[in-house]
């Protein structure tokens, strides 16, 4: 089978991989989507990102969906055919942070793709893939294309959680690629009573406006676009940060009222915060990091209608073209989300 593999910056490789064998509890799956991820893209572009570096090749992608093709023994809830969404994240279910009750922080996690651990994790972007049972959701009644959005969207609905409650709350997003405009989403799915999200493309703005942002902030080209929302106490209950660079934070933190909630989903490496403000505004900094439940919970809201991601998804490239479209994917002025397809 070919398989979407890394082996040094801007060193990407279409290859044959050998097929896995199908264990017990274990479903094969023909992928059908693959949607390339910011961390797909720091493999791509720079090798790793912070501490991370690649130290050995690496099939890349962790978004993916695809159709049953094969059941191990003991699978049940699953026939040939059915299209599932395929979880990367792979607690152990055994060591404390699983006792604990936060999977998400497993001290031997599998993330599908992740050169983290070594040897590192193969990711899922490859034309068949063995995955446990549990991994998978059944995503009846969505695309292909929609059901392999259900990784971001775990991670934006595993965020709002961290945040609280948001009914009536008025949001600020930082940051309108993909992670921030699932965020607008989730945030209007929750019953946010007003949302504004920033960004420094227009493209991306102007969808954030189409899914639900009541207002979309250019702070490239306006800088000082948030400063009414500053005046008096602030503005803001809850920002969702989805940038990771400082140089975005403290103005957004200068838009929040006091005791707000600031939950930072953007990994740009360590950076300067305005202690100060955060202190003085008794605001809550809370860190969002990966999910669990919420995967199944996202298809769920998909397959009922109360999350719509498809205009997210702006570009489709087939499995010979994935280099054409990494390159894509970095262009925030014309794409959002670039889906491999791996069925055709």
């Amino acid at each position: 089978m070919k398989a979407v593999v890394i082996h040094a910056a801007r060193d990407l490789r279409i290859e044959e991989r050998p097929e896995e064998a199908l264990g017990a509890g274990q479903l094969r799956i023909a992928i059908a989507r693959g949607g390339i991820c910011g961390s797909d893209l720091h493999y791509f572009s720079h090798g790793g990102f912070g501490a991370v570096r690649l130290r050995e090749p690496m099939i890349l992608g962790h978004e993916v969906s695809g159709h049953v093709v094969a059941c191990g023994d003991g699978v049940e809830g699953f026939a040939v055919g059915d299209l599932v969404a395929v979880s990367p994240s792979r607690p152990c279910g055994g060591c404390a942070q699983c006792h604990a009750g936060l999977p998400n922080h497993c001290e031997k996690m599998r993330f599908y793709g992740s050169a983290m651990p070594f040897p590192h994790v193969q990711g899922a972007f490859r034309q068949e893939l063995v995955a446990d049972a549990a991994q998978c959701v059944p995503a009846h009644g969505l695309t292909p294309g929609e059901a392999a959005m259900a990784e971001p969207l775990a991670v934006v609905l595993h965020a709002a959680r961290r945040a609280g409650p948001l009914m009536g709350r008025r949001v600020l997003v930082t940051g309108s690629g993909p992670i921030g405009l699932l965020a607008v989403l989730a945030a209007r799915h929750a019953g946010a009573a007003e949302i504004v999200a920033t960004d420094l493309s227009d493209f991306t703005l102007e969808t954030a406006r189409a899914i639900g942002a009541d207002a979309a902030l250019n702070t490239g080209t306006h800088p000082v676009a948030l400063s009414a929302y500053g005046a008096g106490k602030g503005s803001f209950d809850v920002l969702f940060e989805c940038t990771g660079v400082a140089a975005a934070i403290a103005p957004a933190l200068a838009t929040m009222r006091p005791r707000g909630v600031v939950v930072q989903l953007g990994l740009g490496g360590d950076m300067a915060l305005p202690m100060s403000l955060i202190t003085a505004k008794e605001l809550d900094l809370r860190g969002s990091f990966r999910f669990h439940k919420e995967f199944a919970e996202g298809v769920a809201a998909m397959r009922a209608g109360r999350i719509d991601v498809r205009p997210l998804l702006t570009h489709l490239v087939g499995l010979d073209e994935a280099r054409a479209g990494f390159e894509l994917a970095g262009d925030r002025t014309h794409a959002i989300k670039v889906q491999i397809r791996f069925d055709g």
